[in-house]
């Protein structure tokens, strides 16, 4: 997949919803996890069995004041407002950290000033945080991942997704008359 991501959630409370979030961050190759204003602590969490802090750094930040992300990493809230864009309709950044809201509320007027972009999973109500991370990382990987294209009719694709040649958009075929 290209670029980098990250994901985190702000005021988590519950231990099985922060394990089963950074569980998800590791199984869908997050460059990071981190937590603001956590209330909760990543000791507890018994849900995340692939123990994925150690193997991806774990930043807790007292607020988004403190958030320090990476230059050219833009924020992505994940908020049910009705201002937010549809996720389906949602170009991701490649290089995008993307903060959930906490488990009973929303994202802090804080942290949404931060934001570069709003987005929304377009569902009849709220669901699980964790359950909200994995669709956002789900659907960042369909659209910026290499894959065949669907098919036009159900089932599997006809073709397979080429293979990627590093460098290929740029490869110039030699000259061979020396000009």
């Amino acid at each position: 997949m290209r670029g980098y991501f990250a994901i985190g959630a702000e005021r988590i409370s519950k231990p099985l919803n922060l394990g089963n979030l950074m569980r998800s961050a590791h199984a869908f190759g997050a460059s990071f996890f981190f937590t603001l204003d956590a209330h909760v602590r990543a000791i507890d969490m018994k849900s995340d069995t692939s123990k994925s802090t150690t193997h991806l750094p774990l930043y807790n930040w007292a607020g988004a004041k403190e958030m320090q992300l990476p230059k050219g990493c833009r924020l992505v809230g994940v908020e049910l407002l009705d201002e937010a864009v549809d996720l389906p309709s949602f170009r991701h950044p490649l290089q995008a950290a993307y903060v959930l809201g906490p488990e009973r509320g929303v994202l802090s007027p804080q942290v949404l000033e931060r934001c570069d972009h709003v987005v929304k999973i377009p569902s009849a109500f709220c669901v699980n945080v964790a359950m909200a991370g994995a669709i956002v990382m789900y659907d960042r990987l369909v659209s910026l991942g290499r894959h065949a294209p669907r098919p036009l009719s159900e089932g599997a694709p006809a073709n397979v997704a080429p293979e990627h040649v590093f460098g290929a958009s740029f490869r110039r075929t030699p000259n061979l008359n020396g000009s």
